[in-house]
């Protein structure tokens, strides 16, 4: 018998589900060749590394579980209190990898319109309403709430770092989809896992025939928005047809040349930073940059005992 082990940490689930699910997006294979003349593309040698790229990533932590008294009647409304912190990393020819800037915030998560700002001496959390909604549970209403403030957060980094950084040759890398942030220039969210399906059976073997550098031709995705992507090979231990497999994305707002151009940029800048398996339980698609990132980010976020102790006193005052 002959089997593949998927590199992935089992505590991190699979980069590839086994069973993608069937996506609604409008596809449009021919932005860079005609879906008839789809083949893996390798990289452009006269495509230049940029002089600097910047890797943009947040991370987030529920520091504890709460409920808010809204109104007189003395009703409760579940509420989260989290931590949650944006930065990004440059990585250049003149200082290497260094951290430009990092953001770190805390909120008071829920549905309750009397809801304050939680002051603590480990710090406040600033209250943050969001309407319930009848069709999802209230637990995650509250995490998308918390999502869409990291989002932000990522956001104002990515504008901070950019100005006080200059220059026009750079890549900034979104770790994630690019959605919210398809107007910032020279962009590309970096997608690690894969839960959908968006190409037609006969050109996924494609993706599962590209080798290392190789990618995929662009193609146009159409959902609730819209972009250009492609599938990368980041360098990896032969295996299953998807290991090392990312998906890129930039802006549809970019023309279908600006695009091509942008995905054979990607061919020569990311899989030098891909990581090892001795080194990542998500290598080769965790960056080695984006992963020092989150671990100085989540430095930051504090200890979350004595943030969890600061709210229960907090609480009983």
């Amino acid at each position: 018998m002959r089997f593949a082990v998927d590199p992935w940490s089992p505590s991190y689930g699979t980069s590839l589900d086994t069973e993608l699910g069937e996506s609604a997006a409008q596809v449009a294979l021919d932005v860079e060749i005609p879906g008839s003349e789809w083949q893996p593309v390798p990289p452009d040698p006269a495509a230049v590394a940029p002089a600097a790229v910047l890797f943009v990533d947040g991370v987030r932590r529920v520091d504890a579980q709460v409920w808010v008294e809204d109104g007189t009647d003395a009703a409760a409304s579940p509420a989260l209190c989290a931590s949650y912190a944006a930065g990004v990393v440059c990585c250049c020819r003149e200082s290497g990898a260094h951290l430009l800037t990092s953001d770190v915030r805390r909120g008071l998560f829920t549905t309750a319109e009397s809801a304050a700002d939680v002051v603590t001496p480990a710090g406040t959390y600033r209250a943050t309403l969001t309407a319930g909604r009848p069709d999802i549970a209230p637990a995650q209403v509250l995490s998308l709430a918390l999502q869409r403030e990291l989002g932000d957060t990522e956001l104002t980094a990515a504008a901070v770092a950019r100005t006080g950084h200059g220059g026009e040759d750079d890549l900034l890398v979104v770790d994630g989809p690019l959605r919210g942030r398809q107007h910032l220039p020279r962009a590309i969210g970096f997608v690690k896992s894969h839960r959908s399906d968006y190409l037609p059976p006969p050109l996924g073997g494609v993706v599962a025939e590209l080798r290392s550098g190789e990618r995929t031709p662009v193609f146009r995705l159409g959902s609730s928005w819209e972009r250009h992507t492609w599938y990368l090979r980041l360098p990896c231990r032969p295996g299953a047809p998807w290991a090392g497999i990312v998906r890129v994305e930039c802006s549809a707002e970019l023309s279908a040349a600006d695009a091509v151009a942008l995905a054979s940029r990607s061919q020569v800048t990311l899989p030098r930073f891909a990581s090892t398996e001795y080194k990542d339980s998500r290598a080769p698609q965790n960056l080695y940059p984006i992963a020092g990132l989150e671990r100085e980010l989540r430095r930051r976020l504090g200890e979350p005992n004595l943030l969890y102790r600061a709210l229960r006193r907090a609480a009983a005052a």
